[in-house]
């Protein structure tokens, strides 16, 4: 199971970047994806979450300014993140609970990408 995370860059703040996500390899279900973001010498922090259902959760800091999404058939997810701030530079990574036949479900988790926002 492979998951690809892209759509960073440097923006001004104010400015949006859209984020994407698409798992791939043998896959049952997903169940809950999630994005989350490390800033320069910051721990990991859980951004945003979707269940399979569609349920969503925010951090504080981004509530209201982030929205997550996925499309389950094509095992993508995004993130489309509005009036960006620099202290939501890092890098961000996509991790998700993957049941694969004849396993156990466990996370998985991609390669981030780096978002810059700065004037």
């Amino acid at each position: 199971v492979q998951l690809q995370a892209c759509g960073g860059g440097v923006v001004q703040p104010g400015g949006s970047l859209r984020l994407s996500c698409a798992a791939s390899g043998r896959i049952f279900r997903i169940n809950e994806m999630r994005w989350n973001r490390q800033g320069p010498g910051n721990q990991r922090e859980l951004v945003a979450s979707i269940s399979s259902d569609g349920v969503t959760k925010y951090a504080a800091s981004v509530k209201g300014r982030f929205t997550i999404s996925r499309d389950s058939a094509q095992k993508t997810m995004d993130l489309q993140m509005n009036d960006l701030r620099p202290e939501d530079t890092g890098v961000y990574s996509c991790s998700a609970d993957v049941l694969r036949p004849g396993y156990s479900p466990r996370a998985y988790w991609g390669q981030g990408t780096l978002v810059t926002v700065s004037s």
